[in-house]
């Protein structure tokens, strides 16, 4: 009998141990989920803060802690007094009262009532909020310096709401540090913000920007956009009133920034429909009173234990010996649970890293682009500056050498940002009318020239039974076509390129056309035909040497037939030429639509330019000199405007025929200024000059109010051609 005590004696302490390491591993993971909800709350993700704290909760349920509850409802009623769903919060809280009610948890129940305080100044119930604050107050212990400081902050806020601002400085200012494990950054800007704005409504400016600028450290520092947004629209209200506009309009650009960029797509994607609504509240509801019931049973269970003590005692140790076995399986499950939940946590923070891999990714290409554009216009201009300066024979060579490298690598550029600009999804298939006839023979018409320099024709074959008009992309179907003709026509000489567009399917709504560019050049290994297709691949080191390239051109065609959900396929015999095919379906116009009518460009001549008068917006010296002596080789005067403010300033004067306005400026951006110009002149045409770069999108020059576009480095005809134009047409409109 002795040694069958023994052994169970032993086998419930050997449980005991096991139990307590597993809680202590289950409130390690409560406790990291609590510090990113904290974190995700602060940077305004508050999807995400919601997501982990239903984990959280999941897991508090399962250790049955009160205190972890209470921390989980708290934060539930923060996110939601946050979007003004103050039916949410005040359930939540009631939730919190209750398990307050059975747990001794200080932190918590001042929390709670502060987070209640606040609720209720938001009601106008002020007087209601004191009082509570106050109670609350009288039942810590004086010692508690932590729980006091933060009732305080709390009390702050409270008065603040009220408007009593100096009651509510004379708090905040005697606060001391925050001791708070999760957020005592936050709390320290959140106080600092509340005096910025104190000190302004008394105009006391000095202080309320001190107060700002301090509170915008902190906020940069650990990044809390609401509160950075804040600080920012306030320093942008004190310099506004001292007069101060640049300084101010610099703070609300910042700020509109955040609000555009990271407040609006971070808020919290909560269910909006009356009924969804409805039916969460009826659940919380529901909890308050299962939980009041249950706070009702545990007082008699109390009482009816005072005379079933003993019995109880018994059947919980008899109880206990036949649950071991069920208990380690739960066991074993919330380890795994655990596990799981830590699993899936490295595979989120392992994706994040890589989106912010994508972005930096983007970012480099972006603005390396823009630097590599910003000196190529000055060696581009002044190569046909000095062309244009009659310059010698042995001169001249040198000269063409030089254009031909700058267009070369401005060719270059171009393929990586194309390739780039698809794998960041920023290109899209359109659907418009166009008439594939014409763009098919418009391609070959501009690839005719090509081909003679290899002594090489291009003949079209293009199947009678094609629909006259269809719905698709021309522009990117040009694109593939062009990489794909010229391709050939470099690697063929002396040679066939055949251009072949056939009918593979016809339906009611869609039709599938198959297209083909074949010729009878040097041909592709089979060894090659496997890895052609990506970046820099072009056959081998000699190939590249002999017939050069940037070996991107293939990549391009492959990326662009994936927006239209198409493949390209290859034959080729080494020696005996390749063909290239391709299938893409296309959707026919319901109604006969006829494509877009292409504006037709009018030829200026260079009598037309003579005493125009442009403002250029430029704040490269090199790019300033260049451009002026473009425009006087045609007879033009120019101003020069350093920057977007400048330029602001001499718009006013109507004396320009058009602005040339750079796009990437310090200061104020070029699109800024053209909405500023906008305002009080809209008839004078502005023409975007831009090194353009990943990120830019040409739709927003036009939005902003810009007339056209050129892109830097770029032809000098097509310069002069679209300032002659956009001038002739403005004067039109105004005759």
């Amino acid at each position: 009998m002795k040694r069958c005590l023994a052994h169970l004696l032993l086998l419930f302490v050997c449980s005991s141990v096991a139990h307590a390491q597993d809680t202590d591993a289950m409130k390690d993971s409560i406790n990291d989920l609590l510090r990113k909800v904290y974190y995700q709350k602060n940077k305004v993700k508050f999807d995400n803060a919601k997501k982990l704290l239903e984990k959280a909760e999941a897991l508090a349920d399962s250790l049955d802690d009160d205190m972890y509850r209470v921390d989980c409802y708290n934060l539930n009623a923060q996110l939601d007094i946050s979007f003004e769903k103050y039916n949410f919060a005040d359930q939540y809280l009631n939730i919190s009262d209750l398990r307050l009610t059975r747990q001794k948890y200080p932190r918590g129940n001042v929390i709670a009532k502060g987070l209640r305080s606040e609720l209720l100044a938001e009601r106008k119930q002020f007087y209601e909020a004191i009082t509570l604050l106050r109670e609350t107050k009288g039942e810590l212990k004086k010692r508690d310096k932590a729980a006091l400081n933060r009732l305080a902050f709390y009390e702050g806020i409270v008065h603040f709401k009220r408007k009593d601002f100096e009651q509510a400085k004379n708090i905040f200012e005697n606060l001391s540090p925050f001791a708070d494990k999760y957020e005592k950054y936050y709390l320290r800007s959140r106080v600092l913000t509340y005096l910025s704005e104190i000190y302004f409504n008394e105009g006391e400016y000095e202080e309320a920007g001190t107060y700002a600028a301090n509170s915008l450290k902190i906020s940069n520092s650990r990044d809390f956009p609401k509160l950075k947004k804040e600080n920012h629209r306030m320093l942008s209200n004190i310099f506004e009133a001292e007069g101060d506009f640049k300084k101010a309009f610099y703070h609300l650009t910042e700020a509109e920034k955040i609000e555009h960029n990271i407040l609006n797509p971070g808020r919290i994607v909560l269910a909006n429909t009356a009924e969804t609504e409805n039916q969460e509240l009826a659940f919380l509801k529901r909890m308050t009173r299962q939980l009041q019931n249950e706070n009702a049973e545990q007082q008699q269970q109390v009482n009816m234990s005072k005379l079933t003590s003993v019995l109880s005692s018994a059947l919980l140790i008899i109880i206990s010996l036949l649950t071991i076995s069920l208990y380690r399986n739960n066991q074993i499950k919330f380890k795994t649970n655990d596990l799981l939940l830590k699993k899936n946590l490295e595979l989120e923070t392992a994706r994040d890293e890589a989106e912010r891999a994508m972005q930096a990714k983007g970012q480099f290409l972006s603005t390396v682009s823009h630097e590599l554009r910003t000196p190529l216009y000055a060696v581009t201009g002044l190569t046909h500056l000095l062309l244009e300066e009659n310059p010698s024979e042995s001169q001249k060579e040198h000269l063409k050498s030089l254009k031909f490298s700058g267009e070369y690598l401005l060719n270059f550029i171009n393929d990586i940002l194309q390739i780039n600009k698809i794998e960041a999804k920023k290109l899209s298939v359109q659907k418009i009318p166009f008439n594939l006839k014409k763009v098919l023979k418009d391609v070959v018409d501009s690839l005719h020239q090509t081909a003679k320099e290899n002594n090489n024709t291009i003949d079209l074959n293009i199947d009678r039974k094609l629909p006259k008009e269809l719905l698709g992309d021309p522009l990117k179907l040009s694109q593939i076509l062009i990489n794909l003709i010229g391709n050939a026509s470099k690697f063929t000489h002396n040679g066939k390129i055949n251009v072949a567009a056939g009918l593979v399917n016809n339906e009611d709504e869609k039709v599938g056309i198959h297209f083909e560019v074949q010729d009878n050049g040097i041909g592709i290994s089979k060894e090659l035909q496997d890895t052609i297709f990506e970046s820099f691949a072009q056959g081998s080191i000699q190939i590249n040497r002999k017939y050069g390239g940037t070996g991107l051109g293939l990549t391009i065609v492959k990326s662009l037939l994936s927006l239209f959900d198409s493949e390209i396929k290859l034959e080729s015999e080494l020696g005996k030429g390749s063909t290239f095919m391709f299938d893409i379906y296309f959707d026919i116009p319901a109604i006969e639509e006829k494509p877009p009518v292409e504006e037709t460009k009018i030829e200026v001549k260079d009598e037309f330019f003579e005493n125009m008068h442009l403002l250029v917006v430029e704040d490269n010296k090199i790019n300033q000199v260049i451009t002026k002596k473009m425009l006087v080789k045609k007879g033009m005067t120019c101003d020069i405007a350093n920057d977007g403010y400048e330029a602001i300033e001499k718009a006013k004067s109507p004396v320009y025929n058009a602005i040339l306005m750079d796009i990437h400026m310090p200061g104020i951006s070029g699109l800024t200024t053209t909405k500023e110009i906008r305002k009080f002149n809209k008839k004078v045409p502005i023409i975007a000059l831009t090194a353009i770069s990943l990120d830019e999108n040409t739709d927003d020059f036009y939005e902003a109010g810009c007339n056209d576009v050129i892109t830097k480095p770029f032809k000098p005809e097509t310069f002069y051609e679209k300032i002659g134009n956009n001038i002739l047409k403005n004067i039109e409109v105004n005759i």
